[in-house]
């Protein structure tokens, strides 16, 4: 898993891209990626598969903020980026969600 950041220079936004290794996806059909930036729309941002078993796709977010955001696999399973920058308590259970910060 990884967040790759790429800061553009003509406007105040950051592309990106979210990735999920084929070992974390564990087989699963669709992967999806939701967060603040999306309403925690499952549905809104979908992970396309890479020749590798990876998924991944980009979002520009603009810069100067922390986003937090969770991957969703199959619909149903909710996981954290092992590589984001940081964690912070959902308020919804007791799990964390993972941070971006730009």
């Amino acid at each position: 898993m990884a967040v790759a950041k790429q800061f553009l220079k003509s406007k105040p936004v950051a592309k990106v891209t979210f990735e999920l290794s084929a070992e974390a996806v564990n087989g699963a059909k669709t992967v999806a990626v939701a967060g603040e930036f999306n309403n925690w729309d499952a549905s809104a941002q979908a992970l396309k598969k890479q020749k590798d078993g990876s998924y991944k796709t980009t979002v520009e977010l603009p810069v100067g903020g922390e986003y937090q955001y969770r991957y969703i696999l199959d619909g149903t399973k909710w996981e954290n980026d092992w590589a984001a920058d940081k964690y912070v308590a959902s308020g919804v259970s007791g799990d964390e969600n993972s941070v971006v910060v730009l």
